[in-house]
């Protein structure tokens, strides 16, 4: 029986950094279902479909094959065989990705592989509905947030290091957009599950949530 630990919660709320670090220190596997969405996003602004045609995007989700390989303990997402882990951060695929991910049969597609991973292994997995819908079930279930001012200030510090050019305002203004849509969808809207534990990282430091969500995660499985 694997053990699995679902972390949800808005854009920004530094979910992955934080599930990767506790995926080290429990020996887990961390399934980042955002670089799923992320990767569709890709192959439709590749392949020149508008994110807003629901039809085009329906037609066209069959063709991305998706898959999660795990070399030397990091995920690498292939999209039709291609590592495209450096190319899903960037600002265009992010806002795609919001716009692909509340599509139902998108959604179906990419939640049946999401299943079959943490069925076969012991795993921690973020996104907006994993305590939800991905993994009702889930031994351990968090609810990660922080407010929309830090999430916006922690993206455009992500952004300038690399060096892009940005503006602040802009950011937290597509951050509570992107919330309100998350929100709002139809099809697995971003909510915190009843059994969920509430986390709140406005004021805390990287290492304080880790050792929040690994707590939590001991006392379940003991």
């Amino acid at each position: 029986m694997s053990f699995n630990i679902a972390v949800d919660g808005p854009a920004g709320a530094g979910k992955s950094t934080i599930a990767k670090q506790v995926a080290k220190k429990l020996s887990l596997i961390y399934v980042d279902t955002g670089a799923m969405y992320r990767a569709m996003a890709l192959f439709m602004v590749r392949q020149g479909i508008d994110v807003e045609n629901e039809e085009r995007v329906i037609k066209n989700c069959k063709n991305a094959d998706i898959t999660i390989k795990y070399e030397n303990g990091e995920q690498v997402v292939y999209l039709n065989g291609e590592n495209v882990n450096g190319l899903l951060r960037k600002e265009e695929v992010s806002s795609a990705a919001s716009k692909v991910s509340v599509i139902k049969e998108v959604r179906e597609q990419l939640v049946a592989l999401q299943q079959k991973l943490a069925a076969s292994s012991d795993c921690i997995m973020d996104g907006r509905d994993i305590g939800t819908c991905v993994l009702p079930g889930a031994d351990a279930k968090i609810f990660l947030t922080a407010s929309s001012a830090v999430r916006a200030k922690r993206r455009y510090d992500e952004l300038t290091a690399k060096g892009e050019e940005c503006d602040l305002a802009q950011i937290q203004a597509d951050i509570e957009e992107r919330d309100f849509r998350d929100m709002n969808r139809e099809n697995s809207p971003l909510k915190q599950a009843e059994d969920a534990v509430f986390v709140d990282s406005s004021y805390m430091t990287i290492e304080e949530v880790v050792n929040t969500i690994i707590e939590i995660a001991e006392k379940k499985r003991k």
